[in-house]
């Protein structure tokens, strides 16, 4: 793979990390409820859904979804359900910062990691990146080596960008404001879920 097509793909796979959505919600959730570590493992456990798609994409997984629209839609609406039961969860959480106080997680590392790989492998979104982008840099006659080289920048990206934002967002004196209003973060969160899953379905 040439270095100018590599940096295409890092810099494509960096803006997209950064987009604001589901994925930043649930890192957001998970770091002020758990703290540092569940926001770090929801954020690899984010990482490793991208970088199953990537491998998925490699040996021809994206070819096979485009020319059955009826897997995508089940990607699609599982998304679309999943995406419905974290808002649900978000608007009917009854965590007060006084709880918080007093627990080290109110979240288990289980739930932060599963969480965080399936909002990555049930975002449609993600599915249409890898399908519509990431499946044009793959070369047929791509070597194990090349094909290591792009799921490696896809999933490793994916997992610093997201592991920053964990550090940055446990930080004492941000973590005590976001723990204050955790109640307000929550319903924010909720709406946001709620927003996307109608982009979805719509």
């Amino acid at each position: 793979m040439e270095l100018t097509a590599w940096f295409s793909l890092a810099t494509i796979c960096l803006l997209g990390a950064m987009t604001p959505g589901p994925s930043l919600a649930i890192v957001l959730k998970h770091t002020v409820a758990g703290g540092r570590l569940n926001g770090l493992v929801a954020s690899i456990a984010h990482g490793a859904g991208i970088a199953l798609y990537a491998i998925l994409t490699v040996i021809g997984m994206a070819v096979i979804i485009k020319e059955t629209p009826w897997l995508f839609n089940i990607i699609k609406y599982s998304g679309a359900v999943f995406l419905l039961w974290l808002a649900y969860k978000a608007f009917t959480s009854k965590s007060s910062l006084g709880e918080l106080k007093h627990q080290t997680a109110t979240v288990s590392l289980k739930q932060s990691a599963w969480e965080g790989f399936m909002i990555a492998f049930l975002n449609p979104k993600i599915a249409m990146f890898f399908i519509a982008l990431f499946s044009q840099f793959i070369d047929a006659n791509a070597s194990l080596q090349q094909k290591v080289i792009m799921v490696s920048t896809v999933g490793g990206i994916d997992t610093v960008w997201y592991c920053l934002i964990a550090l940055a967002l446990s930080k004492s004196k941000v973590l005590e404001k976001l723990r204050n209003n955790v109640h307000i973060i929550e319903k924010i969160t909720g709406v946001v879920l709620l927003g996307i899953t109608a982009r979805v379905l719509m």
